[in-house]
């Protein structure tokens, strides 16, 4: 049958329904989820994709887990085929067989019929408190291959034709730590994706499946075309960026590096990671789906933030991301893949921004300060209950954007802003940890003619048993985030646990017992800067100083502003001096 085209306003309201029904989608996952990582942090994604396995939407989320998505309703509709039913509803977190992102990551996705034809899938996808393994939490270095980190499930249907398959689901929870509550967040997930189908079966009601579907096609057509503008206005070239974990976890203090190159032909962009490092023993390593989404996401920051709500599979069609099977971007079965999501996922990030910032230097964006996550577990004496705890708190903040300072307490770069911090006060509700310590840094920000974030101070005390802290999930304490345009990089992040008299150097993607008592210490860098730090507003550097962001010291060395200490007012006069002395030097 043939698609009817819609008038402007008919398209409009069918493209904003189809952004608003995933936003409902988490909030649904908000209100009704339990663990502490979906509840509170929200890590948690939705998308809406059609029966060829095209984005249709996907309003906001985690980079990995929702972008690449399309590859694993690929595989879906090749494993199923015409064996797919109305009611059916399938779980898959395996990297390789699935194409998800790391194992913690389950997705839940729903196929949704309209008069018995299959038009669309949903997928609501929550990082769950567990997934079995070795350890609790998913972030550990050192596992044999991939089935050391965690049960490994292939797309299977939990729900068929409407009935749940309890059998599935009893050795699902079986294998993890926390059936119970694992339980409570994959029905969150399941009546998210049905809240999705109620939707859009009411939209294709009131305006007709062919009304719908024209809107679709042009949706795509729309998204391809600007996007297509957008890349037609960079100078056609290669343009080249890299950065480096600490570490793989395995090989330690030996620096995983991934390294890209854009190249821009009229108004096409290929993002080649083929020079990036070999596949790697420990658990960095980022499977194709994974790279590619963050790849993707990474070009989207450089265009018209206009178009930011809207892209779907028109945007990603002139964009090829290349990543050679074998290396630490696109890993061979079974390597292990835990730790990822922020290492390499973030240097695949870092390295994407950092080469786009040459190719758009008028939009140029510095990286984030690393993630200093923890997966803390041990039993709470208030409940005689086993615990696993992770947050984003002590994270350092965002890098600078041409034109804008780093925004103050975003989380994590992988991440732009849709994982967020906790509340310190539900944090000492749920674990027996006291937050001691938690505020902002003088001088831990890159500097810039736009500066970085502000680092952070982050102490916290064990009431809880002895137990053990994993840190696969930071990283920063011997690499920095680049900064762009000539600006100065973030700072190197620091940890350790103090211990009575006694300081514990902690290091990233590594295991640590920790004890009643102890003091767990984060001194994280913030973002990295844009620009020439000596070209910034010395209003602004005065205002930095105030608010106590930088120093008086680093406003004269690196800033090149002098100010009064007495007054706190700028001393125009010697300002003057540093800077002309500074364009003497070639700054």
């Amino acid at each position: 049958m043939k698609q009817r085209s819609a008038d402007a306003i008919t398209l409009s309201t069918i493209w904003h329904t189809f952004q608003s029904v995933c936003r409902e989608m988490r909030y649904i996952l908000d209100r009704t989820a339990q663990n502490f990582l979906m509840a509170q942090l929200h890590d948690v994604a939705a998308g809406i994709w059609d029966a060829q396995a095209r984005t249709l939407a996907v309003p906001e989320g985690p980079t990995s887990q929702f972008l690449g998505q399309k590859f694993s309703v690929r595989y879906i509709l090749d494993k199923f085929g015409d064996n797919l039913y109305p009611g059916d509803v399938i779980l898959n977190n395996d990297p390789y067989h699935g194409y998800c992102n790391h194992l913690p990551d389950w997705g839940f996705f729903r196929p949704i019929f309209y008069k018995d034809e299959l038009l669309f899938f949903t997928m609501a996808r929550g990082h769950q408190m567990d997934t079995g393994g070795s350890f609790p939490g998913g972030y550990f270095p050192n596992g044999y291959d991939i089935h050391a980190e965690g049960i490994c499930i292939p797309p299977i249907k939990v729900f068929e034709k409407g009935v749940e398959r309890k059998d599935i689901f009893e050795l699902v929870w079986n294998n993890v730590r926390f059936p119970e509550g694992v339980r409570v967040d994959n029905y969150a997930l399941i009546a998210a994706t049905k809240v999705c189908e109620n939707r859009l079966v009411a939209l294709l009601d009131k305006y007709g499946r062919d009304t719908v579907m024209g809107c679709v096609e042009e949706m795509i057509a729309r998204m391809e075309r600007a996007i297509r503008t957008e890349i037609a206005r960079v100078p056609d070239g290669t343009y080249y960026g890299e950065a480096a974990s600490d570490d793989d976890g395995t090989d330690l203090d030996v620096p995983v590096w991934v390294r890209c190159e854009v190249t821009i032909r009229g108004d096409e962009m290929i993002i080649d990671y083929s020079k990036s490092d070999k596949q790697r023993k420990g658990f960095v390593n980022s499977v194709y789906s994974s790279t590619y989404s963050r790849a993707i996401a990474s070009s989207f920051l450089f265009f018209d933030p206009s178009l930011a709500e809207f892209h779907n599979e028109g945007s990603m069609t002139p964009i090829t991301v290349i990543a050679p099977e074998g290396s630490v971007v696109n890993p061979k079965y079974p390597a292990t893949v835990g730790g990822s999501p922020q290492s390499v996922g973030t240097e695949v990030m870092e390295a994407t921004v950092m080469a786009l910032s040459k190719a758009m230097p008028q939009k140029a964006i510095a990286c984030w300060g690393r993630h200093q996550g923890h997966y803390i577990f041990g039993v709470d004496p208030r409940t005689g209950e086993r615990y696993v705890e992770t947050t984003f708190d002590a994270d350092g903040g965002a890098g600078a954007v041409s034109g804008y300072d780093g925004f103050e307490g975003a989380a994590s770069l992988p991440t732009l802003g849709s994982v967020q911090r906790s509340e310190m006060e539900e944090v000492e509700t749920r674990f027996p940890w006291r937050i001691l310590c938690y505020k902002l840094v003088p001088d831990l920000s890159g500097a810039g003619k736009w500066r970085g974030a502000c680092g952070l101070r982050w102490e916290a005390l064990n009431l809880g048993s002895d137990g053990g802290m994993a840190t696969g999930s930071s990283d920063g304490h011997q690499t920095r985030p680049p900064g762009a345009a000539g600006g100065e990089e973030g700072p190197l992040c620091k940890a350790y646990i103090k211990r009575g008299e006694e300081e514990i150097l902690v290091k990233p993607h590594r295991m640590y017992q920790v004890r009643t008592g102890d003091v767990v210490v984060k001194i994280s860098g913030g973002g990295a800067g844009v620009g020439n730090p000596a070209e910034r507003e010395p209003d602004k550097v005065l205002w930095d100083v105030i608010n106590e962001f930088i120093t008086i010291e680093k406003a004269r060395e690196v800033y090149r502003v002098g100010i009064d200490p007495r007054t706190l007012e700028i001393d125009w006069q010697e300002t003057g001096k540093l800077r002309n002395q500074n364009l003497d030097k070639g700054g």
